[in-house]
């Protein structure tokens, strides 16, 4: 039996593309995932205008939606309220848990709130809430595949100039020996998959998705990851199929990589075109 995972992230309600909004619902809806995973960034100035159009936006998807804070959710420009209440707007509108899961015996969605008003832009990933995130992934049956939802990467491509998360490759070596099997996040609005045997890299699939919706494409097409699993008792099969948004603003299948994944872990991919 296959489970569809939708991969969204950094919408920006707030710097979005009204046109792509139904082109992107359509295309969500007309796969018939089981799940869909939001990895942050929502709104672009935390704005209640900007929650409520998110709001609007995930009520209007047909799977159960996970979502996680991003550092645009994190009222910036009010210093006050970043501080000392920095997730108001993002749990009035989306959803009180920050950390929320989502399980089932195939496969566990996992969120990470990587977020902290003291690292706004890199990002903290806390001790707490990564322990927490492995001792769920122990919880589950071997066959069951673990999925990580986090707003910011836990490895940076290398051309990138950013600083990386707090606690990254910590957390990344823990969830992995906890038995992660699957990262998404987001933040870079860059398309990247990270597989083993990257060098360096734990046995963990690292899936960046770009925008789906905003205007800050920074050089790429706005995209969303459609995640096809098959599983069974000993192995996994899964395929990562990239959606783009086209010059007619219709999202449509790029490309598409299948993995492997058995006793020894995740093995090369195979890119289909």
């Amino acid at each position: 039996m296959t489970t569809r995972l939708i991969h969204l992230s950094d919408l920006h309600f707030g710097r979005d593309r009204p046109e792509l909004m139904r082109p992107l619902l359509d295309a969500v809806n007309g796969l018939s995932p089981d799940l869909v995973a939001i990895s942050g960034d929502l709104t672009q100035r935390a704005f209640d205008s900007q929650f409520r159009a998110a709001r609007a936006f995930i009520d209007r998807i047909e799977a159960p939606v996970l979502c996680v804070p991003g550092n645009h959710d994190l009222p910036v420009h009010r210093p006050f309220t970043r501080f000392f209440r920095p997730f108001r707007g993002y749990r009035r509108h989306i959803s009180e848990e920050l950390s929320p899961a989502l399980m089932s015996p195939d496969v566990a969605l996992i969120g990470i709130n990587t977020m902290s008003p003291w690292r706004w832009q890199t990002g903290w990933a806390t001790r707490r809430v990564i322990r927490r995130a492995a001792r769920l992934c122990r919880t589950g049956p071997a066959h069951r595949l673990n999925v990580i939802v986090a707003h910011h990467p836990f490895q940076l491509p290398p051309e990138s100039h950013k600083s990386p998360m707090v606690n990254a490759q910590w957390g990344l070596e823990t969830l992995a020996e906890a038995g992660a099997d699957v990262i998404l996040s987001g933040h870079l609005h860059q398309w990247r998959v990270i597989s083993p045997p990257d060098p360096g890299a734990p046995e963990v699939l690292q899936i960046h998705c770009g925008t789906g919706l905003s205007t800050r494409q920074r050089g790429e097409p706005n995209d969303f990851a459609e995640i096809a699993i098959g599983s069974a008792q000993s192995a996994s099969e899964l395929s990562v199929t990239r959606w783009i948004a086209g010059p007619e603003n219709r999202f449509a299948p790029r490309e598409c990589t299948r993995f492997h994944r058995g006793a020894d872990g995740w093995n090369s991919p195979a890119a289909l075109r």
